[in-house]
């Protein structure tokens, strides 16, 4: 429809041009969640040229502190680009984002497809999938002039906040630890910023991304051998300032750091920014 593609444009020139992006006008605004993710979709077509194929997914507020945060109580789905996948120990641009912040996630690489003739899938089942776990940092950017004022749907055609990871060392599931039993910890600068464990995505990491196989049978798609997915963050988002250092730790898994290039003595406090 062109409506789905203006919309996507919209959105992809936004990103683009890292300008803030306000509400988009009524007869493009996708209406419902189901409508964004085709915008979203076509979004992915646009960006593709630039940032590489689709290799995995992120899964937004799966968590209780997210959902609060947020207000939004659903799960929301987004893609990882692979020029986006960071190593540990990453500088980031600033210039390369609105306002970048992190998220403290457990990660999962699959190491077989599932399928929509699956579906439905379980935590028990999609487990099986799972080739290794890791720790790792989810890079947002809040890039909206406003983010509180934004439909979940036009959140969700832009990728529901998604920038970009920084993985952590695999770990197989016979050495990983019981993922609803870890402690998830995000420190900026060395201070303890905030702390979740794995049972709080959704009861456990698994669930959600059960959730995720079911999400994309129903829209005709299935979760991929290699891809990986960002199961939800642990801790409330930090948004970062310049020169801020960053270290995600999840107990079992590792830890996974990422600085942010500049001085920080531009009279931010760290993790500071923008309100919103």
């Amino acid at each position: 429809m062109e409506r789905i593609s203006e919309a996507a444009h919209t959105i992809f020139a936004a990103r683009r041009s890292r300008a803030p992006l306000g509400q988009l006008p009524a007869v493009v605004r996708p209406s419902t969640e189901v409508e964004a993710y085709r915008v979203q979709e076509a979004v992915h077509e646009l960006a593709t040229p630039a940032w590489g194929p689709v290799v995995g997914h992120k899964i937004g507020c799966t968590t209780p502190v997210m959902q609060q945060y947020l207000g939004i109580a659903n799960p929301c789905a987004g893609g990882v680009f692979a020029g986006r996948v960071n190593p540990s120990g990453v500088t980031l641009a600033t210039n390369d984002y609105v306002r970048v912040g992190i998220e403290c996630e457990i990660a999962v690489r699959l190491g077989r497809d599932l399928p929509a003739s699956e579906a439905p899938f379980m935590a028990e089942s999609v487990a099986q999938a799972v080739a290794s776990c890791m720790a790792a940092i989810e890079i947002v950017d809040d890039r909206y002039a406003d983010w509180r004022q934004m439909d979940t749907p036009t959140l969700i055609a832009d990728d529901f906040f998604a920038a970009g990871c920084v993985l952590g060392a695999p770990v197989v599931p016979e050495a990983a630890p019981e993922l609803s039993e870890v402690v998830g910890q995000t420190f900026i600068n060395g201070v303890e910023r905030g702390r979740g464990r794995g049972s709080d995505v959704m009861g456990h990491p698994y669930a959600a991304l059960a959730w995720l196989a079911n999400h994309l049978a129903g829209r005709g798609r299935a979760l991929q051998a290699g891809q990986i997915v960002l199961t939800g963050s642990l801790v409330q988002t930090i948004w970062l300032a310049p020169g801020d250092e960053v270290l995600v730790t999840v107990s079992g898994l590792g830890s996974v750091t990422l600085q942010v290039e500049g001085a920080t003595d531009t009279g931010l406090e760290s993790g500071s920014g923008r309100e919103s």
